[in-house]
């Protein structure tokens, strides 16, 4: 996220027992988004194996530091400006995503947003030649190289004086969600894989990946971060892959736990919700306070992991365990609580459009979803498994690039 304009000012939490009873006012948070996209041969449907350079130079000299290198030259990652508003995020993404999709075409690739891409091998992949990626293949070895997959990635400004450790804590059991209404990662190397998310299977391979651990506040994090630098652990808190963290470049939580999604309309909802969510939180401090629903204790946040597994395997079918009764609900019911929790935030950060599409995934599906749809009716056709797993490409292309657009090209497997 780009550090060029200023971060909202800060509104530091009341402190006495009268003023947490009392929800205070907020500044409007800014806002940034990540997402990443693997790079796609349109004759083979495969990845590129080697990003050309002359992408990254085109694309740097037509949108400057919004485009950035990622772990696999098979990669590319774009990255927001400093948002103030819903609209913005609209211009910008659709601005980033179609002129990265245009310069990608000229020179004979296609950018797709999804988890995993349907049939790559990540054998076949190589590491960007860039230090920071060389010395991650190099210490976490073969886990680094599977790691072919691709994210959506969020980051919520947090006022001076809000410790951030401790917001995080409070919005851990909202996690689930978010993943079972962003998955898009069934496929890995040619076969379904049973999951609607093996993104997040395959990133629980790396160390300090998951759920963030109970730390109580910002400063006892520090500390960890320190004990992990001294040891040689880690460089800094940019090497804790958590599915939600503190960033260490900007003073923002940013929220991982999302596939990448393949439609523009999902990464919009989904940003909002979240911008949405963190501000519910700064606003009314009550919420998601230690407690009985709160997830400071070892087997709330244990359950709070059981229900991100179910969003992982299951998606929008998914059953989450309400931590406090035990009972579950569906997707469709924790967003309605979701979407109650939110309204006043919703309401004054003007997002009610995006966040109505969260209602549209439920009802219609998410990428997964969709990927599977379009696989099991090329099989019924009798469509072998590289032609079905080609076609399911061919959708996550068009609709990366924007709902279709006539970009299918003929298919030669073999």
């Amino acid at each position: 996220m780009a550090t060029s304009t200023t971060i909202s000012p800060a509104i530091p939490l009341a402190t006495t027992r009268t003023a947490l009873s009392m929800p205070k006012p907020v500044p409007t948070l800014t806002f940034g988004i990540e997402e990443e996209f693997f790079l796609v041969d349109p004759e083979t449907r495969d990845l590129c194996g080697e990003r050309t350079p002359a992408l990254l130079s085109a694309c740097r000299a037509r949108l400057g530091d919004r485009v950035h290198e990622e772990l696999h030259r098979a990669q590319i990652e774009i990255a927001t400006p400093v948002l103030h508003t819903a609209s913005m995020a609209y211009e910008n993404l659709h601005e980033l995503r179609h002129a990265v999709t245009r310069i990608a075409n000229k020179l004979d690739l296609q950018p797709l947003a999804a988890g995993t891409h349907p049939f790559a091998s990540w054998r076949a992949q190589a590491a960007t030649d860039k230090a920071r990626y060389e010395r991650l293949m190099h210490d976490y070895a073969a886990i680094g190289r599977r790691s072919l997959v691709c994210g959506l990635h969020v980051h919520v400004s947090v006022p001076d004086g809000v410790d951030r450790v401790a917001l995080m804590n409070r919005l851990l059991p909202w996690l689930p969600l978010f993943l079972a209404l962003s998955c898009s990662s069934p496929f890995w190397r040619g076969q379904d894989t049973g999951l609607a998310s093996y993104r997040q299977a395959a990133y629980d391979e790396w160390p300090r990946a998951g759920l963030p651990d109970a730390f109580a506040d910002d400063a006892e994090y520090a500390r960890f971060l320190d004990t992990l630098r001294v040891a040689g652990a880690a460089r800094d808190g940019s090497e804790v892959w958590w599915a939600i963290r503190p960033s260490s470049r900007f003073p923002t939580l940013e929220l991982r736990i999302c596939d990448a999604c393949t439609r523009i309309e999902d990464t919009l909802a989904l940003a909002s919700a979240f911008r949405c969510l963190v501000r519910a939180h700064i606003r009314d401090p009550r919420l998601g306070a230690p407690g009985a629903d709160a997830p400071g204790d070892a087997a709330t946040r244990r359950i709070v992991d059981e229900n991100r597994w179910r969003a992982k395997r299951h998606g929008l079918a998914a059953e989450f365990i309400d931590p406090s009764t035990g009972a579950t609900e569906r997707v469709a019911e924790a967003l309605a609580r979701l979407c109650a929790l939110i309204a006043p935030d919703v309401a004054s950060l003007r997002c009610e459009r995006e966040i109505a599409q969260l209602q549209h995934i439920v009802d219609t599906g998410t990428s997964a979803d969709a990927q599977r749809a379009i696989y099991r009716q090329q099989r019924d056709a009798l469509q072998s498994r590289e032609i079905a797993t080609a076609r399911v490409t061919d959708w996550l292309v068009e609709t990366t690039a924007g709902a279709g657009d006539g970009m299918r090209l003929p298919l030669r497997v073999g």
